[in-house]
């Protein structure tokens, strides 16, 4: 992923941050057996615990050959996205239609090392971490491995352990345009609100707040 210096994550905290503020949904990207053909990308949802990326696949699922092979594999996920048109960011006293169009977006993507879980009773542990991760309210059955309704479903999936080797961040909001330009955006996009038009928002309201002018936030780092 292309990171210009402006869009780059102020610190681990902040990408650590936005995620927990997700639905932690991601694609997982594998790679293809045959290399003449296209990576595999599987679309879920996952579970953070310390360096570590719990997943769980229904068995039959056609990633399985290619991710035994896989050494490494990337998971990435994408959030507060949203077009800013060419009017938007047009420059003071210049014509709309002369205006560049962007796109705002928040993006981690994770390169991991694979371990594929077929135990049952690990099967159960990744299952059990990511209802109380997804649903802690709890209203489950028991996850125990000869206990009903679960126990008798976890020959159907495989679990996977995603040791995590690497992290890419970006926060792409504009970050290096003048503290006014990225003000009246932030209001358009307060005033479309359409999409996910609010987060996008949200994240360059923030940003804003934590970076100021670009020029002398870099000077000063």
């Amino acid at each position: 992923m292309f990171i210009q210096p402006w869009d780059s994550a102020l610190d681990p905290a902040e990408w650590h941050d936005w995620l927990a503020s997700t639905d932690r949904f991601g694609v997982l990207a594998v790679n293809n057996l045959d290399p003449t053909q296209a990576p595999i990308m599987v679309p879920t949802h996952f579970t953070t615990i310390g360096d570590e990326l719990l997943i769980h696949l229904a068995r039959p699922n056609p990633v399985w050959p290619h991710l035994e092979a896989a050494t490494e594999v990337r998971l990435a996920v994408i959030g507060d996205y949203s077009y800013i048109p060419t009017y938007w960011r047009t420059k003071p006293g210049d014509a709309d239609e002369n205006g560049v169009p962007t796109s705002y977006y928040a993006s981690v993507q994770f390169v991991c090392r694979p371990t594929i879980i077929d135990d049952p009773q690990g099967k159960a542990q990744i299952l059990a971490t990511q209802l109380a991760d997804f649903q802690p309210e709890g209203r489950h059955g028991s996850t125990a491995v000869d206990a009903e309704p679960y126990g008798r479903m976890l020959p159907g999936i495989r679990g996977l352990r995603l040791a995590v080797q690497h992290v890419d961040a970006k926060f792409k909001y504009d970050d290096h345009k003048p503290v006014e330009h990225r003000e009246r955006v932030t209001d358009h996009l307060e005033a479309r609100r359409h999409g996910l038009d609010a987060g996008a928002a949200v994240q360059q309201r923030r940003r804003l707040a934590a970076i100021g002018d670009w020029q002398t936030h870099r000077d000063q780092s």
